[in-house]
């Protein structure tokens, strides 16, 4: 067994309208293009919400010769990390925009926190299984329309998307301490007993 493949996606999906199967992602089935154009998007749009899989934390970007930062182009988010905040830059276009001085121009290297976009075949497989049954789920509604299937996959894509958050927990090691709002509350009374 092996993790879900592209082609593995989009064959589920082709089967959740009782299509046949397809060998390759080139069939020239019109079906088969428009769930592999349904899944590319599901997948740009859950990876865009950044996972603990797809987010750089820290990565330093240098400037061009331009005194420009050109951003790699599978970035989706990019915002400057915590612990470095005299500018505010953001993504714009394909490189990162002063809005402090309203210009691209950039004159030395920044550590920014970035989504990125990886390759379906790229990320863990509980993000794999969710954004196939969830575009499936999408597909059939699209195609056929069916209520009843759509129960049915809803059910499936809830499944798969609590085994997503719980992976994301898992892997990312995070703690209630992480939260910003228990943070301030335990700030809060360390500020009364000392006060």
């Amino acid at each position: 067994m092996t993790p879900t493949t592209k082609l593995e996606a989009v064959n589920i999906m082709l089967s959740s309208i009782g299509e046949s199967p397809v060998n390759s992602l080139n069939s020239g089935l019109v079906d088969a293009e428009i769930a592999e154009t349904i899944l590319n998007g599901i997948n740009r749009e859950i990876q865009g919400k950044g996972w603990h899989f797809n987010t750089e934390i820290k990565m330093r970007l240098s400037p061009s010769l331009d005194n420009e930062v050109v951003l790699p182009p599978n970035t989706l988010r990019v915002d400057r990390a915590l612990n470095d905040k005299d500018e505010d830059l953001i993504q714009r276009g394909g490189k990162l925009y002063n809005k402090s001085n309203h210009s691209f121009n950039i004159t030395s290297a920044v550590e920014v926190d970035m989504v990125i976009l990886l390759a379906f075949e790229d990320i863990p497989e509980a993000a794999r299984r969710y954004i196939t049954i969830r575009a499936a789920r999408i597909f059939q509604d699209r195609v056929v329309g069916s209520q009843e299937l759509h129960a049915f996959q809803q059910s499936d894509e809830m499944q798969a998307w609590i085994e997503l958050q719980d992976e994301e927990a898992q892997t990312a090691d995070y703690s209630v301490f992480d939260n910003y709002d228990v943070a301030r509350v335990l700030h809060r009374g360390i500020a009364t007993r000392l006060g």
